[in-house]
């Protein structure tokens, strides 16, 4: 057991991960070692970020601690804590459950780790951090929190109100993550539509991200989680006229019924929705979008999953996914509406939206053989090297599989001939 050790394990969203990279600076600048999702944990000090959004991810999360309760238990590690979005929710369930935990943090009071262990307060800038992406991209948290409270979610009751983080502070981060190397920004919230509200009541997503791609060495930005009532429109212009802003918007639509969508509490309506898709594919040529759809919410029956389905088909996402409603603990839906509709019916309908989309994905991938296109390369393998276009975030998005006729170096640019496609991957060759 290495006493000057402190291995951080976060698990859940890329805006967990944040504070975990976070946390990992503020440990080394006291002169720890410090190791991030280590297979091999060996340290005095383990930290679980936890993830409490949806059931599998709270099931992983509990299991994670109960795995390093009896590591305590056998002597492997010394000291467990617990920190995130689970424990932000549940801290005195886990303190009466799992005794083993040594002390437990939520969702925002993780700073005080560092007094609390090690009885130091260093000097680090609230934002720099120990990036654990590959270093040529990284992930940056511009808000937190959520003021939408949709019928099915608990994120709200977890994160609190939208709260933005100041534009300067932001672009001081990027700044300095570029003279890291870092080239991609996967800029990240909760609810990146509502951006800047909080500080002075106007939407400020397209000045950000303007002003953000005018910082020599931002390469490409891409944007997650705009949410579809009360959208930036202005943010479309930012995308078209900038070529390192991605033609890429990912933003959750969950459903189409009018009816599912007023019992979501979503606030759009079916024809909102259809315009809105509209008038991003028109102000943003070629632009892929990425959603997220719900199957089985309360009261969503044949008819509304059928106008969903066909939504999809006509729609034709070049990125979708897919989950089945989960009832959360204190949520609108858990306190008004009854999950009657069976899992069997909820997988059977995820089944089917997906082997849509698989279809779609597909057509979408298939349009790109017999195209060059800027490819930035993530890692190799004995076989090829891998990739990502513009229209793919890291993780949840096709990749570009490169065939190895030359050497090529990770983190760098090329332009890529695609020669085939999957649904879900493409193959090419550099020229």
């Amino acid at each position: 057991m290495q006493k000057n050790r402190v291995d951080i394990i976060s698990l859940g969203c890329s805006k967990n991960l944040v504070d975990s990279e976070r946390l990992l600076k503020r440990f080394a600048d006291c002169g720890m070692e410090v190791h991030h999702n280590d297979s091999n944990v060996c340290g005095k000090i383990v930290i679980i970020n936890t993830c409490g959004f949806i059931g599998d991810a709270k099931e992983e999360s509990i299991n994670t601690i109960l795995e390093y309760a009896e590591a305590k238990k056998t002597n492997r590690i010394k000291e467990l804590y617990v920190m995130g979005c689970l424990s932000e929710r549940y801290r005195d369930e886990l303190k009466t459950e799992i005794p083993e935990i040594d002390k437990i943090y939520g969702k925002f009071d993780w700073e005080n780790l560092i007094p609390d262990l090690l009885k130091k307060h260093p000097g680090t800038a609230n934002y720099d951090r120990i990036i654990t992406t590959p270093k040529h991209h990284a992930y940056i948290k511009i808000s937190e929190g959520c003021n939408r409270f949709c019928a099915f979610c608990a994120i709200p009751l977890i994160t609190g109100r939208h709260k933005s983080r100041p534009v300067e502070e932001i672009l001081d981060e990027v700044r300095e993550l570029v003279k890291k190397g870092v080239k991609e920004f996967n800029v990240i919230a909760q609810d990146l539509s509502s951006y800047g509200l909080d500080l002075e009541k106007r939407m400020m997503l397209p000045e950000l991200i303007d002003r953000m791609a005018k910082i020599e060495g931002v390469q490409w930005i891409r944007l997650h989680y705009a949410y579809p009532a009360q959208f930036p429109y202005e943010i479309l212009d930012v995308i078209a006229s900038n070529d390192n802003v991605c033609k890429y918007l990912d933003i959750a639509l969950q459903h189409i019924n009018d009816n599912v969508l007023n019992k979501m509490l979503r606030h759009v309506t079916k024809e909102d929705t259809i315009k809105l898709i509209n008038t991003i594919r028109a102000k943003v040529p070629g632009i892929h979008i990425r959603t997220t759809l719900m199957v089985g919410f309360p009261g969503e029956d044949e008819q509304a999953f059928k106008e969903l389905k066909e939504f999809v088909k006509e729609c034709k996402f070049e990125r979708m996914g897919a989950f089945a409603y989960c009832e959360e603990d204190d949520t609108f839906a858990a306190k008004n509406y009854s999950d009657s509709i069976s899992e069997d019916v909820k997988n059977q309908r995820l089944d089917e939206i997906m082997a849509i989309q698989e279809e779609i994905s597909l057509h979408v991938n298939e349009d790109k053989v017999g195209k060059t296109i800027k490819v930035i390369i993530d890692r190799e393998d004995s076989d090829y090297y891998i990739g990502r276009t513009e229209f793919d975030s890291p993780e949840v998005d096709p990749e570009v599989l490169i065939a190895k006729n030359k050497q090529l170096t990770v983190g760098d640019f090329y332009q890529v001939k695609i020669n085939e496609a999957l649904p879900f991957e493409l193959l090419g060759e550099v020229l």
